[in-house]
């Protein structure tokens, strides 16, 4: 399984790097990370725990404007980001 450069030099230095939370969007690096042990979260997970801690008041519209480039996620991933969220 190949993943790219970038997400492989995070990838060990996460390994390096006790009791740590890598952020990963990419299937192939996620699996990879989760295979050797690591805690993982995503882009929409940090948006997530910013509006749990009182960070931001609001995920929808950070939401919308992710949806307006060409970063993708699922109807089933904005479905429960916001329920996790409490939206």
């Amino acid at each position: 399984m190949q993943i790219d450069k970038g997400e492989s030099i995070a990838i060990a230095l996460a390994l390096e790097t006790p009791d740590c939370t890598i952020i990963l969007d990419d299937f192939k690096a996620r699996k990879i990370a989760n295979q050797l042990g690591l805690h993982i979260t995503g882009t929409i997970g940090v948006i997530v725990r910013a509006k749990l801690k009182g960070i931001i008041p609001s995920i929808k519209p950070i939401l919308q404007k992710i949806k307006e480039t060409d970063f993708r996620f699922s109807i089933e991933i904005e479905l429960h980001a916001l329920k996790e969220a409490g939206e």
